[in-house]
């Protein structure tokens, strides 16, 4: 479904991201993990449409969409709920959701996505009339989650979900992620929290200074010793 192949980004003149490889397939839920400043964000910006690569390619369902402008990447079926959630807090909980099905063929389905969103995070139900930024972090990044969705995303991004939440409210953030995917849409999950994305994740990828340096099946990265000392904090005896 998505191909990245050898990406390559720059900041000015500072590159972030060095011959960049990676692969989602339909259906699959893919993390990929590592230390603050590892190009984790960089590396879904660019996918999402956000940051522009300065070589290498992006493919998605077969079509070439590196050189694609940014505002028409949702159209591919593309969707990215971004760190730090980056909802408008002054407007009302249904207007966040509702501005995630503007395209014309989200729209048509609005009402059963809007029932599938409050399916899947039903304390929001009764917050839809509040403004958004009113709600607790946790329920924001429903709102998040619920904005993306909206849109009917054959692949669903998502940048440091659990980033800032209370430990409670990771649990049902990431047991959301796995429904989310157990119902046919794919995901690419970018986290620092490695325990969490590994345990959801059928692969992974690990990113330090700007390139991939490991990738398997996440069980069995998260076994090795080396990822488990570097960052679980576990020393191998």
């Amino acid at each position: 479904m998505l191909e990245v192949s050898k990406l390559q980004v720059n900041y000015g003149a500072a590159p972030a991201l060095w011959d960049v490889s990676i692969h989602v397939q339909r259906g699959e839920l893919v993390c990929v993990v590592g230390p603050n400043g590892a190009g984790k964000s960089t590396l879904i910006n660019v996918i999402a449409g956000l940051h522009r690569a300065r070589g290498g390619r992006l493919a998605f369902d077969g079509k070439d969409i590196t050189q694609l402008a940014p505002h028409l990447f949702c159209g591919t079926g593309i969707a990215i709920v971004p760190e730090g959630r980056r909802l408008f807090t002054g407007m009302s909980v249904q207007d966040n959701l509702e501005l995630g099905s503007y395209l014309p063929q989200a729209k048509q389905h609005r009402a059963a996505s809007m029932d599938q969103v409050l399916a899947l995070f039903p304390a929001l139900k009764a917050k839809l009339p509040s403004a958004a930024g009113s709600l607790s972090g946790g329920q924001q990044q429903m709102v998040a989650i619920g904005r993306a969705l909206m849109s009917r995303p054959q692949l669903l991004l998502l940048d440091e979900p659990s980033l800032g939440l209370a430990p409670a409210v990771v649990l049902d953030v990431f047991k959301a992620i796995r429904e989310i995917n157990a119902g046919g849409t794919s995901v690419l999950l970018v986290e620092q929290n490695v325990a969490m994305a590994m345990e959801i994740a059928r692969r992974a990828y690990v990113m330090e200074e700007g390139r991939i340096v490991a990738e398997g099946l996440a069980r069995d990265l998260l076994g090795r010793p080396e990822i488990q000392k570097a960052y679980l904090g576990i020393e191998a005896h």
